[in-house]
């Protein structure tokens, strides 16, 4: 890729966006095109087609999605499967219709089977339905990164996806009723030892496994693929490594100096009870994480106190 083509960052004041500009800035790229959602409406599908149509951008990185906990799919899978529908359909067919030369999608591992065999690799995706915490959300993605195989395949162009795993780091949601897991437990664990809170109510059980991928991580792999992969398969995202709820919130508990009591409510669900991706694929073709779970939990609670919490 040329340093001074034009790539326009899809959703870059958000967590993912937010670290691919500072990924692709870093990288030495001159001409990155960026549109607030007051600019630009993507759920709107004229006013999409009119941006693609004048800008004109070579590459697209779509990170823009309407994203949220578990607690938040549950409660409003309606809201979620529409809005990211319109978002990635308008992105990726204004793209296509404008001749854009490469395009990458950028999903998420909750696509996958409920009861897929550990580690999960890219060729358990359609063997079985996705976790129902998060289904809405699943079969939106699964659209999209369909939708980028099918032009890919009937009509040629370099359209791509990537499924990661779960994120966290510097700009990521701390509001306590959307956040996912990380920055939900730094801050309620935060505001427990600043009130001197005695608990910490955390959902389920906290024997489920995840596995947690640093956002800078993840935009070193995206720059990555968009210089180096063009294939319609789909490529995991990941690290290879995965810790149960429990142990994470003890991980958090610790670094954030809380001294009180984590309380797990088995009323609540657990989700998939491990989702571990196999990364194997990404690794043979040439690309692999460097920040530690420990260094990125680190970060993310220093940008928190920096950043979040003196207004919270």
């Amino acid at each position: 890729m040329d340093k001074s083509a034009k790539i326009y960052v899809a959703g870059h004041q958000g967590l993912v966006g937010s670290a691919v500009m500072k990924r692709l800035i870093s990288d030495g790229y001159i001409n990155i095109v960026t549109r607030t959602r007051k600019e630009l409406d993507l759920t709107n599908q004229a006013a999409t087609q009119e941006f693609f149509a004048e800008d004109r951008p070579e590459y697209v990185i779509d990170s823009a999605a309407k994203v949220g906990s578990v607690k938040a799919n549950m409660a409003h899978p309606a809201e979620f499967m529409y809005e990211n529908l319109q978002i990635q359909n308008n992105l990726i067919w204004s793209a296509k219709e404008s001749g854009v030369k490469k395009f990458l999608f950028i999903g998420s591992s909750v696509i996958y089977p409920r009861d897929a065999e550990q580690p999960i690799n890219e060729e358990s995706f359609g063997k079985g339905a996705p976790d129902q915490t998060n289904e809405a959300y699943a079969y939106a993605k699964i659209a999209g990164m369909k939708l980028c195989s099918y032009i890919n395949d009937e009509h040629g162009l370099d359209f791509i996806s990537c499924m990661p795993t779960n994120l966290y780091g510097e700009n990521d949601n701390f509001d306590p009723e959307t956040a996912h897991v990380i920055p939900s437990l730094i801050r309620r664990m935060h505001e427990a030892k600043i009130s001197n809170t005695s608990e910490v109510v955390i959902w389920g059980t906290g024997n489920a496994q995840r596995e947690f991928l640093y956002i800078d991580d993840l935009a070193s792999a995206i720059v990555w693929l968009l210089e180096n992969y063009s294939d319609k398969q789909f490529v995991n995202v990941g690290t290879g490594e995965d810790i149960s709820i429990k142990e994470l919130a003890l991980k958090i508990k610790e670094l954030v100096g809380y001294e009180g009591k984590l309380v797990f409510d088995a009323t609540k669900p657990d989700g998939m009870p491990r989702r571990l991706l196999d990364v194997s694929l990404l690794h043979t073709a040439g690309w692999r994480h460097t920040t530690s779970l420990d260094e990125g939990l680190r970060h993310t609670y220093n940008w928190y106190l920096s950043s979040t919490a003196s207004s919270t």
